[in-house]
């Protein structure tokens, strides 16, 4: 792709949008700079254009996005048949195990979750589509990752921003690549406490009709109803089950 068919305007103001999360859901023009390394002038006038067109709001100091932000996530997942097709498939294994199950795609060097069927919340943070994870300490993630290239998964890793979790965390490069060989060799992934204690989760990937693999699916839940030896017994085989029914579902 030429440099001149880049549109640097829109690019910038996607950054500003995305700069936004939990633990900046309000901030000044100075913020916004700080976070997108754009100069002030140009986050002021990103952030202003964002207002105009209804994507924020300002309160002469903080600015705010709207929930118009979310017809940008509705375009993807309309416009995208794997959230439709998969969702009764999740529910139907939530209801099987008794336990949350999720869908997701790589993005990046995160997770982000397209679909999900939950029976009760596993995590401090609230999960839904549109939530994104680090992919190299998730089950769904290292799932993915495994799926790549070895050149390309590595080059994921080192833009990432590997940090311990806990004390149980994978979290230096060589470690997650002898796992990512073993998990592309075994087919599933498992976590067990890496990303938050008391939480285990099992994955495996999606393929589609020519054998690609589009996404994963997991299921996740405390260590004390169902560590990752039960998982493996009684839930892998349910989750293999639902990989052969998608395949020729997904084009």
């Amino acid at each position: 792709m030429r440099n001149g068919d880049i549109i640097h305007g829109l690019m910038r103001g996607l950054s500003v949008i995305e700069c936004f999360d939990e633990d900046h859901a309000r901030m000044s023009i100075t913020d916004v700079a700080e976070r997108t390394g754009l100069e002030r002038a140009t986050a002021r006038r990103c952030l202003l254009t964002l207002v105009h067109l209804g994507y924020a709001t300002y309160d002469g100091k903080f600015f705010q996005l709207t929930p118009r932000v979310l017809n940008l996530g509705h375009s993807y997942l309309a416009a995208t048949p794997l959230p439709r097709l998969i969702q009764p498939f999740l529910e139907e294994l939530s209801r099987a195990t008794g336990e949350s199950t999720s869908a997701a795609v790589l993005e990046g060097t995160d997770i982000l979750y397209v679909a999900r069927a939950s029976t009760r919340r596993v995590m401090s943070i609230n999960l839904g589509a549109g939530a994104r994870l680090p992919a190299y300490c998730t089950s769904m993630g290292r799932t993915l990752l495994a799926a790549l290239p070895p050149e390309e998964a590595q080059a994921i890793l080192e833009r990432s921003d590997i940090v311990a979790y806990t004390a149980r965390t994978k979290a230096d490069k060589a470690t997650i690549t002898t796992e990512l060989a073993v998990i592309a060799a075994q087919g599933f992934a498992v976590i067990d406490q890496e990303l938050e204690l008391g939480l285990c989760s099992i994955a495996v990937p999606l393929h589609n009709a020519v054998g690609q693999v589009v996404a994963a699916i997991n299921i996740g839940a405390h260590v004390a109803r169902a560590p990752t030896s039960r998982m493996i017994a009684h839930f892998l085989p349910l989750m293999r089950k639902v990989q052969a029914e998608v395949r020729p579902l997904l084009r």
